[in-house]
């Protein structure tokens, strides 16, 4: 592992990475801590923050061209911008339930499987974490290692919070 690609990456790109990893952890912990209490609403202004410069940055990497200086990947960055003025909303009229499930909608494509793509061989954060060696059969069983192993994670942790002592421990904190 070297941040050497992503130190070397235009300052779009590092602001967007740095932004991404904040909201990646941020969000985690809103989404297994106590809700609607003075802090949870403050770590949600700031993880929509950090997630409204993720999807406004992307829009200035063009590292993928599919049509014109933008990718499929930037359709997602619409999606995030739309799902978080719509969350924000939900929560101010009191809407929880639908609140909830946009936000965790929103942490899930925004950062779990945009995250993924962004590990994919040749890209500048597979480089980070696995090396130079792009394209190399170690490269790509290292790639899939991670994802299978954040896939499962993932998984795991929402079979979890289905069963009742994984709700208790949510509600209690």
């Amino acid at each position: 592992m070297s941040l050497a690609p992503l130190l070397d990456a235009s300052p779009v790109i590092q602001i967007h990475a740095l932004c991404a990893t904040l909201a990646l952890i941020l969000g985690a912990v809103q989404l297994f801590r106590r809700k609607g209490d003075p802090a949870h609403r403050a770590n949600g202004y700031i993880w929509v923050s950090l997630m409204a410069v993720v999807a406004v940055s992307s829009f200035f990497i063009w590292t993928i061209r599919t049509f014109w200086l933008f990718s499929p990947i930037h359709l997602i960055s619409v999606f995030v911008l739309v799902m978080l003025w719509l969350g924000v909303r939900r929560a101010r009229r009191g809407d929880i339930d639908r609140h909830r499930k946009t936000m965790k909608v929103t942490y899930l494509l925004g950062l779990i499987v945009t995250g993924l793509l962004t590990l994919v061989p040749g890209r500048i954060m597979y480089r980070a974490a696995f090396g130079p060696d792009g394209a190399t059969t170690s490269g790509l069983l290292a790639f899939a290692a991670v994802a299978a192993v954040i896939a499962l994670a993932v998984w795991g942790i929402v079979r979890w919070r289905t069963t009742p002592q994984g709700a208790a421990f949510v509600e209690s904190h």
